[in-house]
Protein backbone atom coordinates (compact mmCIF):
# COMPACT_ATOMS: atom_id res chain seq x y z
CA UNK A 1 0.00 0.00 0.00
CA UNK A 2 3.13 2.39 0.66
CA UNK A 3 4.59 1.75 -2.63
CA UNK A 4 1.27 2.66 -4.70
CA UNK A 5 0.68 5.90 -2.59
CA UNK A 6 4.15 7.03 -3.29
CA UNK A 7 4.09 7.95 -6.81
CA UNK A 8 1.16 10.09 -5.64
CA UNK A 9 3.18 11.73 -2.84
CA UNK A 10 5.86 12.66 -5.26
CA UNK A 11 3.27 14.32 -7.64
CA UNK A 12 1.82 16.43 -4.89
CA UNK A 13 5.23 17.33 -3.80
CA UNK A 14 6.01 18.14 -7.68
CA UNK A 15 3.03 20.26 -8.08
CA UNK A 16 3.49 23.16 -5.33
CA UNK A 17 7.58 23.88 -7.10
CA UNK A 18 6.19 23.97 -10.88
CA UNK A 19 3.08 26.10 -10.08
CA UNK A 20 5.48 28.66 -7.69
CA UNK A 21 8.45 28.43 -11.46
CA UNK A 22 5.55 29.35 -13.46
CA UNK A 23 4.25 31.90 -11.36
CA UNK A 24 7.51 33.12 -11.31
CA UNK A 25 8.26 33.31 -15.44
CA UNK A 26 4.70 34.75 -15.74
CA UNK A 27 5.12 37.88 -13.23
CA UNK A 28 7.63 39.37 -16.07
CA UNK A 29 5.74 38.86 -18.84
CA UNK A 30 2.63 40.53 -17.33
CA UNK A 31 4.39 43.56 -15.41
CA UNK A 32 6.79 44.05 -18.45
CA UNK A 33 5.85 46.49 -21.35
CA UNK A 34 2.72 46.74 -22.48
CA UNK A 35 1.19 44.32 -20.36
CA UNK A 36 2.58 45.81 -17.21
CA UNK A 37 0.99 49.37 -17.95
CA UNK A 38 -2.02 47.63 -18.93
CA UNK A 39 -1.85 45.86 -15.24
CA UNK A 40 -0.85 49.51 -13.50
CA UNK A 41 -4.14 50.87 -15.61
CA UNK A 42 -6.54 48.52 -14.51
CA UNK A 43 -5.80 48.66 -10.75
CA UNK A 44 -6.16 52.19 -11.22
CA UNK A 45 -9.44 51.84 -12.55
CA UNK A 46 -10.44 49.02 -9.97
CA UNK A 47 -9.10 51.80 -7.25
CA UNK A 48 -11.45 54.55 -8.99
CA UNK A 49 -14.89 52.44 -9.09
CA UNK A 50 -13.91 51.54 -5.53
CA UNK A 51 -13.67 54.98 -4.63
CA UNK A 52 -15.87 56.88 -6.43
CA UNK A 53 -18.57 56.44 -4.06
CA UNK A 54 -16.57 58.10 -1.59
CA UNK A 55 -15.75 61.59 -3.88
CA UNK A 56 -19.14 61.21 -4.78
CA UNK A 57 -19.90 62.10 -0.99
CA UNK A 58 -17.32 64.39 -0.19
CA UNK A 59 -17.11 66.44 -3.33
CA UNK A 60 -20.45 67.00 -4.55
CA UNK A 61 -24.05 68.18 -3.90
CA UNK A 62 -25.47 64.78 -3.31
CA UNK A 63 -24.79 64.65 0.32
CA UNK A 64 -27.03 67.98 0.88
CA UNK A 65 -29.46 66.38 -1.64
CA UNK A 66 -30.07 63.20 0.15
CA UNK A 67 -30.53 64.44 3.40
CA UNK A 68 -32.91 67.21 2.50
CA UNK A 69 -35.09 64.55 0.61
CA UNK A 70 -34.57 62.04 4.02
CA UNK A 71 -35.75 64.66 6.07
CA UNK A 72 -38.88 65.54 3.86
CA UNK A 73 -39.75 61.77 4.04
CA UNK A 74 -39.88 61.76 8.08
CA UNK A 75 -41.52 65.22 8.33
CA UNK A 76 -44.59 63.74 6.60
CA UNK A 77 -44.54 60.84 8.67
CA UNK A 78 -43.53 58.26 6.17
CA UNK A 79 -40.17 57.24 7.00
CA UNK A 80 -40.28 54.60 4.15
CA UNK A 81 -42.24 56.13 1.40
CA UNK A 82 -40.70 57.18 -1.19
CA UNK A 83 -37.94 54.11 -1.12
CA UNK A 84 -34.46 54.17 -0.33
CA UNK A 85 -33.67 53.22 -3.57
CA UNK A 86 -36.22 56.01 -5.30
CA UNK A 87 -33.82 58.66 -3.07
CA UNK A 88 -30.36 58.10 -4.06
CA UNK A 89 -31.39 57.93 -7.75
CA UNK A 90 -33.21 61.05 -7.92
CA UNK A 91 -30.64 62.42 -5.99
CA UNK A 92 -28.23 61.31 -8.34
CA UNK A 93 -29.73 62.83 -11.64
CA UNK A 94 -30.38 66.46 -9.33
CA UNK A 95 -26.60 66.35 -8.57
CA UNK A 96 -26.38 65.36 -12.49
CA UNK A 97 -28.38 68.70 -13.14
CA UNK A 98 -26.96 70.66 -10.44
CA UNK A 99 -23.62 70.09 -11.27
CA UNK A 100 -23.56 70.12 -14.98
CA UNK A 101 -21.21 72.59 -15.76
CA UNK A 102 -18.46 71.10 -13.83
CA UNK A 103 -19.14 68.06 -15.20
CA UNK A 104 -19.71 69.31 -18.79
CA UNK A 105 -15.75 70.97 -17.56
CA UNK A 106 -15.01 67.21 -16.73
CA UNK A 107 -15.23 65.83 -19.85
CA UNK A 108 -13.89 68.86 -22.17
CA UNK A 109 -10.80 69.01 -20.07
CA UNK A 110 -10.51 65.70 -19.06
CA UNK A 111 -12.64 62.86 -20.39
CA UNK A 112 -11.97 63.75 -24.10
CA UNK A 113 -8.20 63.86 -23.96
CA UNK A 114 -7.71 60.83 -21.97
CA UNK A 115 -9.05 59.28 -24.47
CA UNK A 116 -7.87 61.02 -26.74
CA UNK A 117 -4.00 59.88 -25.24
CA UNK A 118 -3.25 63.35 -24.95
CA UNK A 119 -3.16 62.78 -21.05
CA UNK A 120 -2.06 59.90 -19.22
CA UNK A 121 -3.90 59.00 -16.07
CA UNK A 122 -1.86 61.24 -13.19
CA UNK A 123 -2.62 63.98 -15.52
CA UNK A 124 -5.91 63.29 -15.75
CA UNK A 125 -6.35 63.15 -12.09
CA UNK A 126 -4.81 65.87 -11.16
CA UNK A 127 -7.00 68.36 -13.57
CA UNK A 128 -9.72 67.00 -12.67
CA UNK A 129 -9.08 67.02 -8.95
CA UNK A 130 -8.64 70.97 -9.93
CA UNK A 131 -11.78 71.39 -11.56
CA UNK A 132 -13.36 69.87 -8.69
CA UNK A 133 -11.35 72.38 -6.13
CA UNK A 134 -12.76 74.94 -8.08
CA UNK A 135 -16.11 74.04 -7.64
CA UNK A 136 -15.98 73.35 -3.70
CA UNK A 137 -14.30 76.78 -4.04
CA UNK A 138 -16.69 78.70 -4.79
CA UNK A 139 -19.37 77.24 -2.23
CA UNK A 140 -17.39 76.60 0.90
CA UNK A 141 -17.43 79.67 3.46
CA UNK A 142 -14.37 81.30 4.32
CA UNK A 143 -15.02 80.69 8.26
CA UNK A 144 -15.61 76.61 7.37
CA UNK A 145 -12.17 76.71 5.91
CA UNK A 146 -10.48 78.40 7.97
CA UNK A 147 -11.93 76.24 10.97
CA UNK A 148 -10.76 73.37 9.19
CA UNK A 149 -6.86 74.45 8.01
CA UNK A 150 -7.08 75.49 12.14
CA UNK A 151 -8.00 72.15 13.48
CA UNK A 152 -5.10 71.05 10.93
CA UNK A 153 -2.49 73.22 12.79
CA UNK A 154 -2.28 75.67 9.99
CA UNK A 155 -1.31 78.85 11.92
CA UNK A 156 -1.99 81.34 9.31
CA UNK A 157 -5.39 79.86 7.85
CA UNK A 158 -6.54 82.59 5.68
CA UNK A 159 -3.00 82.82 3.70
CA UNK A 160 -3.90 78.95 2.28
CA UNK A 161 -7.79 79.93 1.57
CA UNK A 162 -6.26 81.07 -2.24
CA UNK A 163 -5.74 77.82 -3.14
CA UNK A 164 -6.02 75.29 -0.36
CA UNK A 165 -5.15 71.37 -0.46
CA UNK A 166 -7.95 69.44 -1.19
CA UNK A 167 -7.39 67.31 2.18
CA UNK A 168 -8.72 70.93 3.28
CA UNK A 169 -11.37 72.14 1.51
CA UNK A 170 -12.89 68.44 1.28
CA UNK A 171 -13.89 68.76 4.81
CA UNK A 172 -14.90 72.53 4.95
CA UNK A 173 -17.25 71.80 1.87
CA UNK A 174 -18.76 68.91 3.33
CA UNK A 175 -19.79 70.89 6.65
CA UNK A 176 -21.00 73.51 4.49
CA UNK A 177 -23.01 71.28 2.37
CA UNK A 178 -24.63 69.46 6.10
CA UNK A 179 -25.10 73.21 7.09
CA UNK A 180 -26.91 74.16 4.79
CA UNK A 181 -29.26 70.75 4.57
CA UNK A 182 -30.45 70.75 8.03
CA UNK A 183 -30.96 74.79 6.96
CA UNK A 184 -33.48 73.63 4.29
CA UNK A 185 -34.59 70.98 6.03
CA UNK A 186 -35.82 73.17 8.86
CA UNK A 187 -37.54 74.96 6.82
CA UNK A 188 -39.20 71.93 5.13
CA UNK A 189 -40.13 70.03 8.29
CA UNK A 190 -41.52 73.38 10.30
CA UNK A 191 -45.07 73.37 8.39
CA UNK A 192 -45.65 69.85 8.56
CA UNK A 193 -44.91 69.95 12.71
CA UNK A 194 -47.35 72.81 12.74
CA UNK A 195 -50.02 70.21 11.00
CA UNK A 196 -49.21 67.91 13.58
CA UNK A 197 -49.43 70.15 16.54
CA UNK A 198 -52.87 71.24 15.52
CA UNK A 199 -54.36 68.13 14.75
CA UNK A 200 -53.28 66.85 17.79
CA UNK A 201 -55.11 69.73 20.20
CA UNK A 202 -57.91 69.23 17.84
CA UNK A 203 -58.19 65.86 19.18
CA UNK A 204 -57.40 66.58 23.08
CA UNK A 205 -60.16 69.28 22.79
CA UNK A 206 -62.70 66.92 21.38
CA UNK A 207 -61.71 64.38 23.94
CA UNK A 208 -60.07 61.91 21.43
CA UNK A 209 -56.88 61.57 22.75
CA UNK A 210 -56.94 57.75 21.86
CA UNK A 211 -56.77 58.45 18.61
CA UNK A 212 -53.43 58.42 17.27
CA UNK A 213 -52.86 62.02 15.61
CA UNK A 214 -50.91 60.27 12.59
CA UNK A 215 -53.62 58.86 11.39
CA UNK A 216 -55.90 62.03 10.87
CA UNK A 217 -52.38 64.61 9.93
CA UNK A 218 -50.81 62.20 6.78
CA UNK A 219 -53.40 62.16 4.63
CA UNK A 220 -53.73 66.27 5.24
CA UNK A 221 -49.80 66.48 5.14
CA UNK A 222 -49.70 64.79 1.63
CA UNK A 223 -53.01 66.95 0.36
CA UNK A 224 -50.82 69.97 1.59
CA UNK A 225 -47.68 69.06 0.07
CA UNK A 226 -49.06 68.09 -2.91
CA UNK A 227 -51.82 70.80 -4.02
CA UNK A 228 -48.80 73.38 -3.50
CA UNK A 229 -46.44 71.29 -5.78
CA UNK A 230 -44.04 70.18 -3.24
CA UNK A 231 -41.45 68.00 -5.31
CA UNK A 232 -41.12 70.97 -7.39
CA UNK A 233 -40.92 73.61 -5.47
CA UNK A 234 -38.13 71.46 -3.39
CA UNK A 235 -36.77 70.87 -6.45
CA UNK A 236 -36.02 74.35 -7.01
CA UNK A 237 -34.69 75.30 -3.66
CA UNK A 238 -32.44 71.80 -4.14
CA UNK A 239 -30.86 73.13 -7.76
CA UNK A 240 -30.35 76.79 -6.87
CA UNK A 241 -26.88 78.18 -5.38
CA UNK A 242 -28.43 80.28 -2.57
CA UNK A 243 -26.25 79.95 0.40
CA UNK A 244 -29.19 80.70 2.76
Amino acid sequence: MRIRSLPLWLLCQALPCHAQDSLGEALPLLLGGENGARAVAIAVALALMVLIPGLLLVMTCFTRIIIVLSMLRHAMGMPDTPPNGVLILLAAFLTLLSMGDTFARLEREVAVPLLAQQLDTAQALGRAGEVMKDYMLARTREQDLDAVLALSGKTEPHAATASPALVHLAPAFLLGELRLAFQIGFVVFLPFLLVDIIIAGILMSLGMMMVPPVIISLPIKVLIFVSIDGWLLLVRVLLSDSTW
